[in-house]
């Protein structure tokens, strides 16, 4: 609970895993989480779109993330998962290997972001979340999907 009274000087995020690493998002941005299911293919779409799920009428794009990091071939199983997203007024969906827990993340434990120069684009990176051994790369979800190469925001609601 004093975490709570203190503030906006801890964040809550979804840890989830994407190869060998874990990433973490805003726990605000997350509408609900399921399981993997088939989805209707689209096509043109850059591979990293896997298709759509028709969620509760709602027509919801979705995103494999390990596609989207070059991250080696997906492989989809029991612990494959897909994280509902609410960003702007569109619902997304992105597909993660697995979610960890939620955690909370004081400002101390959260570094910036080390800088890449222009041979990696880092600006959906909004630091590194440290809790114990554990090392969380903190997404900045509405910037990653937003951005130029995503496209996906201005695309899908045009």
């Amino acid at each position: 609970m004093q975490n709570e009274q203190q503030g906006s000087s801890a964040v809550e995020s979804l840890a989830f895993r994407l190869g060998g690493e874990e990433y973490g998002i805003n726990i605000l941005k997350v509408q609900e989480i399921r399981g993997y299911e088939a989805v209707t293919r689209i096509a043109n779409a850059p591979d990293f779109i896997k298709g759509v799920i028709n969620l509760r009428g709602v027509i919801v794009p979705i995103i494999d993330m390990r596609i989207k990091f070059q991250l080696g071939t997906p492989s989809y199983d029991q612990f494959t998962v897909v994280i509902i997203l609410n960003i702007g007024d569109r619902v997304i969906g992105m597909v993660v290997d697995s979610v960890s827990d939620v955690i909370t993340l004081t400002s101390e434990q959260i570094k910036p972001a080390p800088e890449m120069g222009t041979a990696l684009n880092t600006n959906y990176i909004t630091g590194l979340g440290t809790i114990d051994e554990r090392m969380v790369i903190l997404l900045d979800i509405d910037q990653l999907m937003s951005s130029a190469e995503m496209g996906l925001i201005e695309k899908l609601a045009a």
